[in-house]
Order: C-alpha cells, then structure tokens, then sequence
C-alpha cells in the first residue's frame, strides 16, 4: 500500500467518541460499564491467538508465541486487548480517537510495566500514512464508526501481504436487539443507555460484502455466545447476536 492512496473522509463519529470519552475511567475496572468486555475477553482472545498461532505456523506451547508480529488495535479503548496480546510477545500497537481513552490505556500500561505504542489517531490517518501490520484488529468498533465502507478500506489496507485482520461486532437482528440493547443497557444495566444503536450493527453477510473490495478475504466466522446461568462467553455457531471474523490477505 502506498502513501498516494486516498483515504478522503473521516471513520469518526464524534458523539460516540464523547460517549465512550466519558466511560474512560471505568475502562479497567471488571464490575464497571466495561464488564461485558472483560466477561468476552478471553473468548476473543482464544479466537485471535488459536488463528494466528495457525496461521503463523507459531508455537502455539512457547511463553512468547505471538514474539516477532507486529499488530494494531483499532479502537483500543482502554487497552484491554493489547495488554493480553503483548504479554504473549506481539509488538502492540493501539489506536484509538479518543485521546482520553488513550490517556487511561497508557498510563494503565506503564503501571503494568508494559511497552505499547499508543497514539490518539485514526484508522484513515494511518493508512494515510502507509502503516502496515502483521494484525489488524477492529474490535467491537466497526458498529460505532461514521463511514463503514472508509473504516473497511483504511483497515484493510494496513494488513501486510500474507496477514491477518480480525473484526467482533454485533449482528443486526431481532434477537440482537432484544439481547443488546434492551437486555443489556434497559434490563441488566450493563451498558449505560445509548451505547448501541441497533440500525449501525452489520450482519455478518453485509460484512463480508464489504470486504470483497479489499484485498482481504474472510476466511472465519465465529458467534460469541453468552449464557447467563454460569456469566460466561463461548465460540460457537450461533452469530445472531455477537460473532467474529478473520480475514486474510494473500502473499501476493
């Protein structure tokens, strides 16, 4: 990818970023209005590790198997998923729009005596850029971003020939309103209301038709599956609610 591309517009969605802006300080608190994030965590991290491990031809059993790959986080919050992912040996880097969310993540990181490359930017402006990664992850971001065609381009861009890119959102259906956004944000309380707006979730078909004018194919789709007797997410077939992807691009 060259720096002559045109990445014109803005992913930014400016109410959104104030919302989340506002949460920051709970970020790593497992009881606050992040804990849905902390319950899914290590689902989605079993799901990243396990693809990459395979891809890679890594070491799945080594202290460090992800040692040597470089990978973005695109909306990384808090940090919540590059602090994992650097501890198991990827050299982390985390974006995100929100500089106060990039506030709490590296201070949190330092005080974990972690080294992450954070900086408060966006997915356009580093693919402006020409940056490119081993990983590309966008976690549970694509469904609050402004443009999603523009988000998908910038992203996809970045993924180094023979990488990966990995992407978690929610699907739009009725259980997933049902589950999401009444459920989660009218009946639990998980979510403080208004973090979802049901119209922006993508079906995993309307997304993989977004991808097929990248260079990157989906190669995976996974639901995430959340049951409320034991407070506890899995992987499974079941995406009519939360599910993940893993796209790749070809060596050539």
């Amino acid at each position: 990818m060259t720096k002559q591309e045109n990445f014109a517009g803005s992913t930014v969605d400016d109410a959104e970023i104030a919302h989340f802006s506002a949460m920051a300080a709970e970020w790593w608190s497992p009881t606050g209005k992040f804990r849905p994030l902390h319950k899914q965590n290590p689902t989605r991290l079993a799901f990243i590790r396990e693809n990459i491990v395979s891809h890679f031809g890594l070491d799945a059993k080594a202290q460090s198997p992800l040692k040597g790959l470089t990978m973005l986080d695109i909306g990384c919050g808090g940090g919540l998923i590059c602090e994992p992912l650097t501890r198991m040996g990827a050299n982390m880097t985390g974006a995100d729009a929100s500089e106060v969310n990039i506030g709490i993540a590296s201070t949190h990181a330092s005080e974990s005596g972690l080294d992450i490359n954070y900086c408060a930017t966006t997915a356009e402006s580093l693919a402006e850029a020409g940056e490119q990664f081993d990983v590309v992850l966008a976690m549970e971001v694509v469904e609050h971003v402004s443009d999603v065609p523009l988000f998908i381009k910038a992203c996809t861009s970045m993924v180094k020939p023979g990488g990966l890119m990995f992407m978690s959102t929610l699907n739009r259906t009725l259980k997933s309103w049902a589950g999401a956004i009444v459920g989660a944000e009218y009946v639990l309380r998980w979510l403080p209301i208004g973090t979802h707006q049901w119209d922006k979730f993508i079906t995993p078909d309307e997304l993989e038709a977004a991808f097929q004018s990248t260079n990157l194919t989906m190669t995976k789709k996974e639901g995430m599956i959340y049951n409320p007797l034991f407070d506890r997410w899995s992987r499974g077939p079941d995406m009519s609610i939360n599910y993940m992807v893993m796209c790749e691009r070809p060596l050539t």
